[in-house]
């Protein structure tokens, strides 16, 4: 990670969310949003929605303690570089911090970190409920209305427990902080896209939130959320684990299992390795030495086996001259619950392409009657 030369500005208007129809909320593909597969009304309480590209970044691996060593004596923070891959391509995410005015009237520099982490994906799960989550094709967004009682009481549900006041700065530190990705062409030239990780945030800051529970707020998801939404890349995941998780690295590797171990079975292992999740989640490179990383990482693993995601997790460690540890190869075992879990996003993800093809079939048919369309075979019943 790389720290660019700070360099103090006028701090960044947070742009409104541009009111929203009320067909947004109750559209064709956002009901495949929320829609999950599950056996039983609890089991479909547990489950969200993990975005494939958008949860592959490590976008909130720079805690606040190493914020503190980062800062300048005026309490500022430069552009974070951060290089990861994504399936085999090589991406850069650079952070670009909020400025945010503390109590004393001072403006300091914050980077998202762990409390955004999980307020985003509170606001996810809060999306996922009828009458909350919104999609809007015409203006390509999407997000989430809420309170703030009511992402309050949902994190406190999930065993974080935070006040007014700090989930307020989590939502400014979210509205106000951007992020680059960038990547090489094959034309040698080089892609970028920016934006806040909320692209809008609108509500009403109050004296008294818990005499004004319904003052309604308006989140607009980051654009490749919307673009998960739109393409159906996003797959249903166990949240309550994820939430339950005690650190940011056994959430990250939680997460990256969903995304990447998609053929999960009893007799079909997954393997990584300690650079990979070093390289990858950027949450390893606050720790001086790699044995205390891989320690860390162990513990990472166990807790996933407690919670129930994985069975075992063998251990081989690769050394070169003078017995140096050079990597750590990891081969992961699910449990039966996990590849039951995986089992059923493959299906839910199956079953929502499928009806979009159909939708739109549908539609040409519509729009364009005297076109003349395939006729698909069907098998009759004897």
């Amino acid at each position: 990670m790389t720290d660019n030369n700070v360099t103090k500005k006028n701090p960044p208007t947070r742009r409104s969310v541009a009111p929203v129809s009320d067909i947004a909320f109750a559209g064709w593909q956002l009901s495949l949003f929320q829609g999950f597969l599950a056996n039983t009304d609890d089991q479909g309480e547990s489950l969200s929605n993990t975005v494939d590209l958008w949860d592959s970044i490590p976008r909130y691996s720079i805690s606040r303690a190493r914020m503190n060593t980062m800062r300048t004596a005026d309490g500022f923070l430069g552009v974070a570089e951060l290089s990861f891959q994504y399936r085999g391509r090589a991406l850069t995410a650079r952070i670009y911090p909020a400025q945010i005015k503390n109590d004393d009237g001072q403006w300091k520099s914050y980077y998202p970190s762990a409390r955004e982490e999980l307020v985003e994906y509170a606001l996810r799960k809060i999306s996922a409920e009828q009458g909350a989550g919104f999609f809007d094709r015409s203006t390509y967004r999407s997000g989430a209305r809420f309170s703030l009682y009511q992402l309050r009481k949902e994190l406190e549900q999930q065993g974080h427990s935070l006040r007014y006041d700090q989930i307020i700065e989590a939502l400014d530190i979210l509205s106000l902080s951007s992020i680059e990705i960038e990547c090489a062409t094959d034309g040698g030239d080089k892609a970028f896209a920016r934006s806040t990780y909320f692209a809008a945030l609108s509500g009403v800051k109050r004296k008294d939130y818990e005499t004004h529970r319904d003052a309604r707020w308006i989140a607009q998801f980051h654009p490749l959320v919307t673009q998960s939404i739109d393409h159906v890349t996003y797959r249903q995941f166990n949240y309550q684990r994820m939430m339950t998780c005690s650190t940011q690295l056994a959430r990250w590797l939680i997460g990256q299992l969903v995304l990447k171990y998609t053929q999960a079975a009893m007799l079909n292992s997954f393997e990584t390795r300690y650079s990979t999740i070093k390289r990858d989640s950027a949450l390893l490179a606050g720790y001086k030495l790699d044995r205390q990383a891989i320690a860390a990482l162990d513990q990472a693993w166990d807790e996933l086996k407690s919670l129930g995601a994985l069975s075992t997790v063998k251990k081989i460690e690769q050394r070169g001259a003078r017995s140096k540890l050079e990597d750590v190869i990891y081969t992961l075992h699910p449990t039966q619950e996990f590849v039951a879990e995986q089992k059923a996003a493959n299906r839910r993800q199956n079953n929502a392409k499928g009806g979009i093809s159909s939708a739109i079939e549908m539609q040409n048919r519509v729009e364009q009657p005297n076109k003349k369309y395939p006729v698909r075979a069907t098998r009759r019943g004897k």
